[in-house]
């Protein structure tokens, strides 16, 4: 499967067992919104209710991203957005019910295979962002392999031939 790589800040979502408790936590710590991480923290308690009603208990881990994180992608003043990472999990959750919260987009899924890969990577550069259509610089993507189950990523700048050197037009 290969997703859109997000440029944001990455995130996690966690709800206690009985959906009592709901936390915020950057890459590396818990967060609050005193001391927060682009706006999460205070996201997170002003839609803890919908948020466990919607995800339930566990772990959410996903980019939190928009305007005034990393590359903005062209959002509203004060926009930002919460995409899932594990598109699977939340496949048949309905995730609209929280404002701002959604899936980090799925380019391709089949077999793995490098000339796919090249190709997503190619009409990413292209065409521009899913995640935020008409933005024009993305930042890459991310392929996971199932059967290894690992996570590889691939950046549309310093990381892959150019679209000329790839022959797209």
């Amino acid at each position: 499967m290969i997703t859109e790589k997000i440029d944001g800040t990455n995130a996690c979502v966690i709800i206690a067992e009985d959906g009592s408790e709901i936390w915020a936590q950057s890459r590396n710590k818990l967060i609050t919104p005193d001391d927060d991480n682009f706006g999460f923290a205070r996201w997170v308690e002003n839609h803890a209710g919908v948020l466990a009603d919607t995800l339930g208990p566990g772990y959410h881990y996903g980019e939190w991203w928009g305007s005034g994180v990393q590359r903005g992608y062209g959002l509203e003043k004060g926009e930002k957005r919460f995409s899932l990472f594990n598109v699977g999990r939340y496949s048949d959750v309905e995730l609209d019910m929280v404002p701002g919260l959604g899936l980090v987009p799925v380019l391709y899924e089949g077999p793995f295979d490098q000339a796919e890969i090249e190709q997503t990577l190619a009409d990413l550069e292209v065409r521009g962002s899913v995640a935020a259509p008409g933005f024009m610089k993305p930042e890459g993507i991310i392929v996971y392999h199932s059967a290894a189950r690992q996570v590889f990523k691939a950046l549309l700048e310093n990381d892959h031939l150019s679209k000329t050197e790839a022959g797209v037009k």
